[in-house]
This record gives C-alpha cells, sequence and structure tokens, in this order.
C-alpha cells in the first residue's frame, strides 16, 4: 500500500467558501503545508470551521497550519457581523505614549481575544505582528498597522501581541523581516527598492525582529530589494538576504514567504516557488485562489525539509503549552476600559 505524499513546504489560498473537486483532487496528488484564509473563504463561524475541517480532511493531516491576516484595522479577514474587529496596531501605540503598561496590557488582551475568534474556527497561525517601523515619506501600505516607529515600542508591543496569541494556543508570525518600513513602494504593486546600509537595517529596522528573534514564532519575508544584502534579488528569493535574517538578524522560527502572488515578484510561480525555498526559505506562501498557479506552485516546490518541520513543530508545540483559558467578556471589559 503506497504511503501518502509528504506536504509540499507550501501554504496555499482557496478559491472560494468551500473545497472544490479539482481543488480536492489537486491537494490528493500534491498535498500542501497548509492553507491560508481570506475574505472570500469566510462567510459565518460554522461555515469558516467546516471548511476548515474539509481542508484538513483533504490532505489527510489533522494538524495541518491554517493561517489568517488577523492584524485588527485594515487587515482584518473576521469582521462583523459574526466577529468583533479589532483595532490598528497603532492605537496601541497611541495609548503607550501615555501609558506604557496599559498599553502592554491592552495589546496582550486584544490578541488573547483575536486567538480565541480563531480558535473557535480551527485557525491556528495568524500573521501578527507587524513589527514594521514607518519612516517619512514612506508608502503608507504600512501605516498604522504598525506599532509605531520607535524600535522599543514596536518591540514591547510585538511582544504582547504574541504573547496574547500564544495564551490562546495559536502561532504568530512576525512580519517583514527585517523591515518594510522604509519602502516608498507598496510591494503588492510593485517591488520596492530600499539603499540603506546593512548596519542601518541591522540598527533600526530589524530591532524589532532581532528582539523577538528567539520566540519560538514564525517570520514573514519582505518582499523588497535590499540594495545592501543583494542588489539584484528581493530578500524573498535572495540567498545573501535569508542568510542576513538567519545570522545577523537571528531569527531562528520558521520562515515563510509573503504572497508569492504579489507583483514585487517577478517571474512564474513555480520558478519563484523554488527560489524562494532554495534561497533558504522554510516554506512559501500562495495566496491568489488561482487554481493554475497553485498547482504550479505545488508542482514546484519540494517537501518540507527535515529541519523546517523541527522549526514548525516547536513553534506549534510553544503556543501550545502556553495555552490558558479565558474568560471572555471580562477580557474584553478589560480591554474597553484601557481604551476607553
Amino acid at each position: 500500500m503506497a504511503e501518502d505524499p509528504a506536504p509540499k513546504a507550501a501554504i496555499v489560498s482557496l478559491a472560494g467558501p468551500e473545497l472544490t473537486p479539482a481543488e480536492r483532487r489537486l491537494f490528493r496528488r500534491a498535498p500542501p503545508l497548509g492553507a491560508i484564509m481570506f475574505a472570500r473563504n469566510i462567510d459565518n463561524p460554522r461555515q469558516l470551521a467546516d471548511l476548515v475541517v474539509e481542508f484538513r480532511l483533504a490532505i489527510a493531516r489533522h494538524d495541518a497550519p491554517v493561517l489568517i491576516d488577523q492584524e485588527g484595522g485594515r487587515v482584518a479577514r473576521l469582521r462583523g457581523p459574526h466577529w468583533r474587529h479589532p483595532p490598528p496596531a497603532a492605537v496601541f501605540a497611541a495609548l503607550y505614549a501615555r501609558d506604557p503598561v496599559a498599553a502592554r496590557r491592552a495589546a496582550m488582551l486584544n490578541a488573547r481575544l483575536i486567538a480565541e475568534d480563531l480558535r473557535e474556527a480551527g485557525i491556528t497561525v495568524d500573521c501578527a505582528p507587524v513589527l514594521d517601523l514607518p519612516v517619512a515619506g514612506a508608502h503608507d501600505v504600512i501605516g498604522d498597522r504598525a506599532h509605531g516607529s520607535d524600535h522599543r515600542v514596536a518591540t514591547a508591543l510585538g511582544r504582547a501581541v504574541v504573547r496574547g496569541l500564544q495564551a490562546g494556543g495559536i502561532v504568530p508570525v512576525l512580519k517583514h523581516i527585517p523591515g518594510h518600513g522604509r519602502a516608498a513602494a507598496d510591494s503588492h504593486a510593485q517591488l520596492p527598492v530600499v539603499d540603506a546600509p546593512a548596519d542601518a537595517i541591522l540598527a533600526r529596522d530589524a530591532r524589532p525582529f532581532a528582539a523577538l528573534a528567539r520566540e519560538r514564532t514564525w517570520g514573514m519575508t519582505a518582499h523588497i530589494l535590499f540594495t545592501a544584502l543583494d542588489p539584484g534579488l528581493p530578500a524573498t528569493i535572495s540567498p545573501a538576504a535569508i542568510a542576513f535574517i538567519r545570522n545577523r538578524v537571528g531569527f531562528r522560527g520558521f520562515l515563510v514567504t509573503d504572497d508569492l502572488a504579489m507583483k514585487a515578484l517577478d517571474g512564474t510561480p513555480g520558478r519563484l516557488a523554488r527560489a524562494a525555498i532554495g534561497a533558504g526559505c522554510d516554506a512559501v506562501l500562495e495566496c491568489s485562489g488561482d487554481p493554475a498557479r497553485t498547482e504550479a506552485v505545488l508542482a514546484e516546490t519540494p517537501p518540507l525539509a527535515r529541519a523546517a518541520a523541527a522549526r514548525l513543530a516547536a513553534a506549534a508545540h510553544h503556543a501550545a503549552m502556553r495555552r490558558r483559558r479565558l474568560d471572555r467578556a471580562r477580557a474584553l471589559a478589560a480591554l474597553d476600559a484601557l481604551l476607553a
């Protein structure tokens, strides 16, 4: 009897609110490591929970990671009327300027409440916190998604978000390493170029990532051309940039790409997937939901490497060990009081 194929080092998006027959066939033949949910996949709590179960059954792995972008503010896939809409990160940065203790507590409670919503849906990984440090004149794609522009504030609040998510059993994703704050363009639309020296990136942009580098989380790469790291390739597909993230920033967690379908990257889906894994990323992220792109990525992405699997397991285990019960009503009341 043939064994089930090993999962590819790819996390993919789904076309709609339920699996299609074509997705089922593809995932049996080339199972992805996990899935990421978007608004097109979400209608109501029961439907979302059923879709998560349906996906895991299709790939025959009950512990497959399922991701979502639930930062708050502009980037929140779960919204009313079924879910609380969390505030953007900038709200906590503003509170920090008045009361750092209250801000850290509020950020942790907010993340803990997000984690409760995700766990109820069967989602296990949240693509948050955003640790990028915006600079004057940069593109506003980060904007209020950031915990301010001071690396000390971003680190303190980012750590609170990590703690809150993990207390709900959710794995956090630090984004976007080594920092998107200087970018003068939106990487969804074009490739940003940052000419800052490597030492300047380490001294400022990467400081929050370095401070949280050993937190047993995931990390997400930035689709940015850092000329001091690699004058020819964006960080996601650059061996030199990934080595910088691992060796100089010190990130030891599970490293996933930002979405390969973003226009900052040039090339076919399969070639980009191979390049990212070859550069040193642990897994690729394909968010288009386009069946042809998904199939191309799965066809070209290798199975998850042993070292990557160990980092994946460590992050999941750490979140499971930190999980604590929550009185949702009390937590929400405490958060509202802190933000009042």
